[in-house]
């Protein structure tokens, strides 16, 4: 579905970068927002699998300052959790190990939760961050939308939609026929919700956590932050912390009612964020709307508040209910026009429904060209216009934006097979239009004024 076959550009376009603040580093186990209980089974977990384990490496893998982590230690201590088996230079450099009963204690802990890694944060601090770094508060203009696609085949007016939708911060629905880029827009809108935010590994809920960092979708914008085990944290920030850019995910088809709650690993004993969870602050696209196993009717009743308040409410397995941020900019990319989505109440939740259809000649013709410099084919005007004339026009097929990548695409990868010049001559070009749309291509054709029936 994509308009060009050219990559988007990098996060430093000429959009004006938006730069997260990540929080400041605990200096007390209570700033952590965390029990005494949860850490201590977090220590002893990682202890449990690090074996022999220094201050600096507590800190590392939980993400958490020394200093915090040395409470904990020594609390452990006297509870014959664990011991110090060696004594350094400094605190930092102390080697502990886990006791006989730790061992034990650890397992145990184990078995209900598996989770090892860097300590979450509570649901509070994880709110009040995304409000600060709230997508829906930066304002874009005409100028900065058209320079973000500068490099983008995309009519003007379309682009006014697009930059006026996206500065609404209402969802909006984008729709027309399959191939003509609703698809590859939808993603491109990316470019207007650039910029950094503060995303936690993951979050603590009721004593339960739930992994919201996923590789997939968070893209850090520097490498990992350096352990913070110095006593002195006054001046380090938060490391349960990762400075990523927004993100972008992407549910098509496959999207079911089920994807839209927490997933409960049994065997690990944690959960895993929902797709719309990961995506806040974000781009969320969801595709083929009204092509999935949900109808638009069951994905409206189960998104009419999230839609309108802008938070959505999920349920642990115990039972218990809370509330997360719905903050991101929602697209929704379907073939089917909105009156045939049938459901006035989720169409009049939809602030902005966007038509894309068959471009212009002139635009066919600089998408035709750049498609031939990405495949390595020489421009042919002659060529062109037997294209538009003998194929789309005697074929009633109308240009739409992924034709010429496709067909291109298709002519190069024929003339390697062949061991022949990938050239737009008349029996490529004819082999790879009756290849791309198959006997249909003839089924549909209609013959020229005075030509032979």
């Amino acid at each position: 579905m994509s308009l060009l076959p050219f990559p988007t550009t990098s996060a430093d376009s000429a959009l004006a970068q938006d730069k997260a603040v990540i929080p400041a580093a605990p200096q007390t186990l209570e700033e952590t927002g965390l029990s005494n209980s949860f850490l201590v089974e977090l220590v002893a977990k990682t202890m449990f699998q690090l074996g022999l384990t220094k201050l600096l490496e507590l800190s590392s893998q939980l993400r958490l300052p020394g200093s915090v982590i040395e409470g904990i230690c020594q609390f452990m201590r006297r509870e014959l959790l664990l011991e110090i088996m060696r004594r350094g230079q400094n605190e930092a450099d102390i080697e502990y190990e886990l006791t006989q009963a730790g061992r034990a204690r650890a397992l145990e802990w184990l078995a209900r939760s598996s989770y090892v890694g860097a300590a979450p944060v509570t649901l509070e601090a994880y709110t009040a961050q995304v409000v600060k770094q709230s997508v829906t508060k930066r304002a874009i203009g005409i100028q900065q939308v058209r320079e973000a696609f500068a490099d983008q085949v995309i009519p003007g007016q379309l682009l006014d939609q697009l930059g006026t939708a996206v500065n609404s911060g209402r969802p909006m629905l984008l729709y027309g026929p399959a191939g003509s880029g609703k698809t590859y827009l939808a993603e491109l809108l990316h470019r207007l919700v650039s910029g950094t935010i503060a995303i936690p590994y993951a979050v603590y809920v009721h004593g339960e956590v739930i992994r919201l960092f996923d590789e997939q979708y968070h893209t850090p914008v520097a490498g990992p932050t350096a352990p913070q085990a110095a006593l002195d944290n006054r001046s380090r920030t938060d490391a349960r912390w990762v400075l990523c850019e927004r993100p972008c995910v992407v549910a098509g088809g496959e999207l079911t009612l089920e994807m839209l709650d927490l997933s409960f690993d049994g065997r690990a004993g944690y959960y895993e964020a929902p797709p719309h969870f990961k995506a806040n602050n974000g781009l969320f696209v969801v595709d083929d709307l009204g092509r999935q196993v949900i109808t638009p009717r069951a994905l409206m009743n189960r998104w009419v508040v999230p839609m309108d308040r802008r938070h959505d409410h999920l349920m642990l397995r115990n039972g218990g209910k809370f509330t997360i941020p719905f903050d991101m900019v929602l697209v929704f990319a379907s073939n089917l026009r909105p009156a045939q989505l049938e459901d006035p109440a989720f169409l009049r939740r939809l602030g902005h429904k966007i038509s894309v259809g068959a471009v212009s000649t002139d635009e066919y013709a600089l998408i035709f060209t750049r498609a031939c410099a990405t495949e390595g084919i020489e421009p042919d005007q002659d060529a062109f216009r037997r294209l538009l004339r003998d194929y789309h026009g005697r074929h009633g097929r109308p240009l739409l934006a992924c034709y010429p990548r496709d067909l291109l695409h298709l002519i190069a990868s024929r003339a390697r097979f062949m061991g022949v010049p990938a050239e737009l001559s008349p029996e490529l070009l004819d082999w790879a239009w009756q290849t791309y749309f198959g006997n249909e291509a003839l089924i549909e054709a209609v013959p020229e004024p005075g030509s032979p029936t």
